[in-house]
This record gives C-alpha cells, structure tokens and sequence, in this order.
C-alpha cells in the first residue's frame, strides 16, 4: 500500500480529533469530501486504520490493577488454550509471542490483588497450562499511541515525493532546482 503525505495528514487529523465528521476533515484538510472518503476506505480496507470508537478505561470501570500474565503451554495445546482466553473477561488482549517469556502474553485487569490472584489460578486450571508468570504494571510511562510513527512516517512520505519530484526536474535530491 503506498502512503502518502496526505495519508499521513489524514491519520495525524484522525488521532488529534477523532470527532471531526467526514466533512469536517475534508475543510480541514483542504481536499474534496469524496476524495477523504476513497482515502479513509482504502486506510481501512488496508488495515490501517482498525478500530473505530471510543477507548474504554478498565480503571474507570473499577479494575485499576493492571497485569502482564505469560502463559506457557504443553506442546499442541496452544489453539486451545488461545480460545479459552477468550472467555475471561479480565483478560483485555492477548498475544501468541515468540522468545523465552512463554507462549502466550496477555494484559489482564483487575478490581484488586485477590481479584488478580482468582483470575490467575483460573488460568492456571486451564487444560494445556503448564506455567504462569505474573509482572503487575506499577503505572503506565508511555500510554498507548500510534502519532509518533504517523509523524515520521509523514516526514519519510514527504522526503520521497520531494525526491520524486526532483527527479522528474532533473534536479539533485536534497539541492535546489537550477534556474
């Protein structure tokens, strides 16, 4: 999927005012509505855009204990045990990962330490579990985001059609153009 300068103007809108209406951006941005509309359809269709909706606080729903559980699971077991994550509500998301830490890394929420504990040996009890470890999240350094990369790869998109067009000038990249 090539991405663009105003691709990258478009997702920068979207994470800075997520509220705006299609017509909202488009004045915003300076473009035609039908053409922010093909854009924002095509971020989608390619998966760059995923989620649309509110993000929801598990802390302002009563479960401000955060933990990271790695899952280790017996060989074969694995699809298994990834669907029956699926059922524990305090589980948030899930990973299948690669390396020394387990199988599988999930992010679990919950109301208080025994609350965690209850959800951790329900894990436990899980056919196909051979070892759980825990890490409880102190507080969040770096809340989710995505704007730092969109920006760079606004800056990496702008320097390519700068260079693009350099050389359809005949112009070196990164010096003027001869008059």
């Amino acid at each position: 999927m090539p991405f663009d300068a105003l691709d990258a103007r478009i997702l920068r809108l979207l994470l800075d005012q997520p509220r705006t209406s299609v017509r909202g951006y488009a004045r915003i941005l300076g473009v035609a509505r039908g053409t922010l509309q093909a854009r924002l359809e095509r971020l989608e269709r390619d998966g760059v855009i995923t989620v649309a909706g509110p993000r929801v606080s598990p802390a302002a729903l009563g479960h401000p204990v955060l933990a990271f559980v790695r899952i280790e699971v017996a060989r074969g077991h694995l699809d298994e045990v990834g669907g029956a994550l699926a059922d524990v509500p305090e589980i948030v998301e899930a990973f299948s990962v690669a390396g020394s830490g387990g199988d599988l890394l999930t992010r679990v929420v919950a109301r208080d330490n025994a609350h965690l504990e209850s959800v951790i040996q329900r894990l436990g009890r899980l056919p196909g579990v051979v070892r759980i470890r825990t890490e409880i999240a102190l507080s969040e350094r770096v809340a989710y985001r995505v704007l730092p990369l969109v920006e760079a790869l606004a800056v990496e998109a702008g320097a390519e059609s700068r260079a693009a067009a350099g050389a359809e000038t005949g112009a070196e990249p990164g010096r003027p153009e001869a008059r």
